[in-house]
């Protein structure tokens, strides 16, 4: 099955807590603090894998994570980073944010991509030792792990976009000038998925080709299977329209030309603009008349007409340096360029917090607060003394005082009670 679009879900590991120790060994008394600090979380990283050709896998498996970093040990042990996750893409996938619509990457390289970041691990309270401090009982939690929900999209990376109604040859002309072998039947939409096949014209002299299956009148709308495969024409530097010079299936080729134009002006403006050569194909069994009349009204709009017969391979080798040539005139393939920008991390932003009163307790709500809370120590004094520093320098006893605070009044923070002291 071809698919070429998926949502995912994709979270970094978060970075492991620093450890809370104190070094001890025979004959010695007062060894002083030494935790460990916590391991960074695994990022996320895409990378390119040129054996696959859809997005079919992210259609089964739709939460992707990497793994967390491990906390610090004693001895000044650092925990063990966590592992990088690498996600496989088809060559040529754009990965956007979902809920900004913006771009984070276009894998239509060799490079990684680094999508989330992992976190960085908290500090091990050997880093919190000073002179007036020498036994600190709390260190640093770990930073959480970007997470993020992505839009996938493939946009096939061919140098040459075959357009055409259905039945009009593509299928056979490619898998003549190419080693692409669809499958090649006279119905319509014999083709349900593009076909890419590598034309050589010498071992150097090559070019991709993509035969875009399905477009029929009001594709761009979502008629057909055309709207959901015009996206891969995006890419293309030139589009070949292939169009039954014949008329063998009572259509007139003038007609299917003008329809097809208007798909893709219709789907994306900037396509209509896109330099064309126009094929005529099926020309051993169309008359002189037929071809000449047909050339005259294409050349009339400024465009280069061939003609061939793809199921005989007539004129397709002439074809296929023109095409060539043509190319090398053009500029290299698009590539989009990423924009999304990360978050600026704003220290007022991550200490926010909100406080209500029920019931004669003020509750406090802080989600930065809570990994903070797990390390501290509440029966220790100067550990309480980093926890009340923390409250301070945040803006929350500032706030409790504001709403009336008194001395001995509850305050609970995520379930820990205490009566409030000036």
């Amino acid at each position: 099955m071809f698919i070429d679009q998926a949502t995912i879900t994709v979270k970094a590991g978060d970075g492991g807590n620093g450890a809370v120790s104190f070094h001890r060994e025979k004959y010695i008394n007062a060894g002083g603090p030494d935790g460990g600090d916590g391991g960074k979380g695994g990022d996320v990283i895409f990378v390119v894998d040129k054996n696959l050709n859809t997005l079919t896998d992210f259609r089964y498996k739709r939460k992707y994570t990497a793994e967390n970093g491990q906390n610090g040990g004693s001895r000044n042990c650092t925990g063990r980073s966590g592992k990088d996750l690498i996600v496989k893409v088809p060559e040529g996938t754009i990965v956007r944010e979902a809920e900004s619509g913006r771009i984070m990457a276009d894998l239509s390289g060799e490079e990684k991509v680094v999508i989330a970041k992992g976190g960085k691990g908290g500090a091990g309270n050997q880093h919190f030792a000073t002179p007036t401090r020498q036994i600190p009982r709390f260190a640093k939690p770990g930073v959480p792990g970007e997470g993020f929900t992505l839009n996938l999209e493939l946009k096939l990376l061919a140098d040459v976009g075959l357009v055409g109604f259905p039945n009009v040859g593509k299928s056979t002309l490619i898998s003549v000038v190419s080693k692409a072998k669809p499958k090649i039947a006279n119905y319509h939409f014999t083709t349900l998925a593009p076909i890419l096949g590598v034309v050589s014209l010498d071992y150097e002299r090559t070019f991709v080709v993509a035969d875009i299956p399905g477009l029929v009148e009001g594709a761009s709308e979502g008629v057909g299977l055309g709207h959901d495969f015009l996206r891969h024409i995006d890419r293309c530097r030139l589009i070949v329209h292939l169009v039954d010079v014949s008329g063998i299936e009572g259509r007139d080729p003038k007609e299917d030309f003008e329809k097809i134009n208007y798909e893709l002006k219709n789907f994306d403006e900037e396509l209509s603009l896109r330099p064309q050569i126009v094929v005529g194909n099926k020309c051993d069994i169309a008359s002189k008349e037929q071809i000449d009349d047909f050339r005259a009204y294409i050349e009339e709009k400024g465009l280069s007409f061939f003609p061939i017969s793809a199921a005989s391979a007539s004129g397709t080798k002439e074809l296929v340096q023109v095409i060539y040539d043509t190319l090398s005139k053009l500029p290299p393939m698009k590539h989009y360029e990423a924009d999304y920008q990360r978050p600026v991390f704003d220290p007022s932003q991550s200490r926010s917090f909100e406080i209500t009163k029920e019931d004669e307790v003020y509750y406090v709500e802080a989600s930065w607060l809570e990994p903070i809370l797990m390390t501290v120590n509440m029966d220790d004094y100067e550990s309480l003394q980093y926890f009340q520093r923390v409250l301070r320098e945040s803006g929350i006893i500032d706030r409790l005082e504001e709403m009336g605070v008194q001395e001995g009044d509850t305050v609970d923070i995520f379930g820990f009670r205490f009566e409030f002291v000036h």
